[in-house]
């Protein structure tokens, strides 16, 4: 993991520094996990369960930066994070970024075309990412 990554960003702005918080750091993962119980919902509309997988990602995905003392205003900076704040390679952030990138089109232009293979693709990475994160929490303190 590159703290000195983490530290250029947060020079160039891209992220501020906050002490680590164990409670919303609990709360974030309890997030991730109910939103990926949700995604597993055949009976949701693909755009619901779209929705909750991405949730289930960002909510990961910022604990393990707050993990790190970090927080950022942007979503996809949260994602290209992971390769720092988890070791993540790109292939798999990047599966993240995308699903961000459709979540934008939908949000702010109304443009939902969400398949099923992208609600697959995100869900096949959230146990990974989740239980990821959680073993931050064996180094704390």
């Amino acid at each position: 993991m590159s703290h000195e990554a983490l530290g250029n960003l947060l020079r160039i702005g891209q992220l501020k520094s906050e002490p680590f918080d164990a409670l919303e750091f609990d709360r974030l993962l309890k997030m991730a996990q109910s939103r990926l119980a949700d995604a597993q919902i055949v009976d949701l509309s693909n755009e619901g369960r779209f929705t909750s997988a991405y949730s289930a990602a960002h909510a990961a995905a910022l604990a393990a930066l707050r993990w790190h003392g970090y927080r950022s205003e942007n979503r996809f900076t949260v994602f290209q994070c992971l390769a720092h704040t988890l070791g993540w390679p790109s292939h798999k952030w990047r599966v993240l970024d995308a699903a961000h990138q459709k979540r934008n089109l939908a949000e702010y232009e109304g443009y939902w075309d969400i398949e099923e293979s992208a609600i697959a693709e995100i869900s096949s990475l959230l146990p990974e990412l989740i239980a990821a994160t959680q073993k931050l929490k064996t180094h704390i303190g």
